[in-house]
């Protein structure tokens, strides 16, 4: 049976991502919302998608399901592996970057804060309502601070500025990336990358094979 996190232990790194997310788009410069940031995204566009992993929060937390149907954080990327890269997610960060209005920063700091209190206010029974289904809170808040992370580095990579990862966020996010990886059966070519032993495969992430079995059968 998977020993699952408890809110407090999953808690701390999400604020802690949260922090560092604000702190580095506090570092862009005034006339950079217009730039290339990630793929078709603008850099206000990247950071509207960023600024989703705490306005979900509050919205998901406000409307709790009656059962647990995703059990793990590995196992919700699995269910949404086919949503990832679809034009329904693409359009969802451009709006949400034009929700952000005339200050980014300060309506960025205002979901901060508003994700952080909503939390404070849960307990570790709490079943959040994903649109894939019921997943304990703590779970939920592990794939937050994965995309916290991920895309904090997307952002200060496109701006040109330093961002470090705090240890626990780091920790929590390479955690749960190898337990995508174990999922989809990619320990070897994980572990043997990370060990020097070989490169990784030309265009391959753990989220592209999110889903058990694409790499065997193709697609």
């Amino acid at each position: 049976m998977a020993v699952h996190p408890t809110l407090h232990s999953a808690f701390d790194p999400f604020c802690s991502a949260a922090a560092t997310l604000v702190a580095t788009v506090e570092r862009l410069p005034h006339d950079g919302w217009d730039v290339p940031g990630l793929g078709e995204w603008s850099m206000r566009s990247l950071v509207g998608h960023a600024g989703r992993s705490l306005s979900t929060v509050v919205t998901y937390c406000g409307t709790p399901a009656s059962r647990v149907d995703i059990e793990s954080a590995a196992d919700y990327y699995a269910a949404i592996a086919d949503r990832a890269q679809s034009p329904d997610t693409v359009r969802r960060g451009v709006t949400a970057g034009r929700a952000l209005g005339a200050d980014p920063v300060a309506r960025l700091r205002e979901h901060h804060r508003h994700a952080c209190e909503t939390l404070q206010r849960l307990d570790d029974d709490w079943i959040v309502a994903t649109p894939v289904g019921g997943m304990r809170v703590s779970e939920y808040l592990r794939t937050r601070t994965f995309e916290l992370a991920v895309h904090t580095l997307d952002i200060a990579t496109a701006a040109d500025v330093e961002a470090a990862l705090p240890t626990p966020v780091a920790d929590s996010a390479l955690a749960l990336a190898g337990e995508i990886a174990v999922r989809a059966g990619e320990a070897r070519t994980v572990l043997f990358a990370l060990t020097g032993r070989s490169g990784l495969p030309e265009g391959f992430g753990v989220l592209g094979h999110a889903r058990a079995g694409e790499v065997a059968s193709g697609g």
